[in-house]
Parts: structure tokens; sequence; C-alpha cells
């Protein structure tokens, strides 16, 4: 199941692909990605990276969106930013259905163990039968793609 975030950006539908890109230039903790992607748009679109900065969000959202292969960092940041930005009820009943202390959809704690092979079968029905199929596997994916240790049971557990 896992696989590089920008593997993930790559393959989602354009019109998420947007509200994620709209949420990564939103995100107030990803400075350092969004100059990754402004120098990135300069150099493909033949802009000054002043003037891609004093666009308005929006049109940077659609300008970052219609890129395909950005970088691992930058995809990264954007798949966070569009889960915490669109998915956070997702994300909440999924920690819920695990019993996992969140706020949210924000994990509490700093050390979480690997969540137990059942637990994670029920809680993937849970969402499963709750939310979209395509936002339920985006969000298993970003979850084994980032932080592969702890949700490494998620592929056997979601049986794709």
């Amino acid at each position: 199941m896992p696989v590089f975030p920008s593997k993930l950006w790559k393959d989602m539908p354009p019109a998420t692909r947007l509200m994620a890109a709209d949420a990564f230039w939103r995100d107030d903790q990803g400075m350092d990605q969004q100059i990754e992607a402004i120098v990135l748009l300069a150099k493909r679109l033949h802009f000054r990276p002043k003037a891609l900065q004093s666009l308005p969000i929006e049109r940077r959202a659609k300008m970052l969106a219609q890129v395909g292969d950005v970088a691992d960092t930058v995809a990264t940041r954007a798949l966070i930013a569009y889960h915490f930005a669109h998915q956070r009820p997702l994300m909440a009943a999924f920690l819920d259905a695990l019993g996992i202390a969140h706020e949210d959809g924000l994990i509490a704690g700093e050390d979480l163990p690997a969540p137990e092979p059942e637990k994670l079968k029920t809680a993937i029905a849970a969402v499963r039968a709750s939310f979209p199929a395509d936002d339920v596997e985006r969000y298993l994916h970003t979850l084994a793609t980032l932080d592969g240790e702890t949700w490494a049971g998620l592929e056997a557990a979601s049986g794709t």
C-alpha cells in the first residue's frame, strides 16, 4: 500500500488536487514547502518567484494543482493540509473507531503504537460505511505513506 507522497498527489482527481493545493497555500505550517513550490512553479511557468508570491491563493492553487509531478516534500505538506482542511470528520471517525485519543482528528500523543489488526479492520469498515470510498482510500494510503511504521498493518487490514 505505501507509495511516495508525490504518487498520491499525482493520482488525485483534479478537483481534489485543487482543494489540496488551496489548503497547502493556506497552511501556516508549510512555509518551507511553499517556498519550494514557488521555485518549482517559477521555473515551470517562467515567472519570477516574487510575482508568484504576490498572486492570490486561488490562482497559486490552480497553478500548483496543474502540476502532476511535485516533490515528495510538497506533496506531503499538501496531503496533510488537505486532510486537516477537508477530511477532519473522516479522520476523527477513524481514530474514534480505533480508540485513539485525538482532538478533531489530530492525534493527541507522540508515541502511537501500531493498532492491532482486528481493530484496524473494524475501523476501516466503519469509515467505509460512512464516507466516500475515494476519500477513505486516499486517507488510508496517506497514513501508510507518511507513517509506514505505525500504520504498517493497513494494507492487510484494508484488503487493498
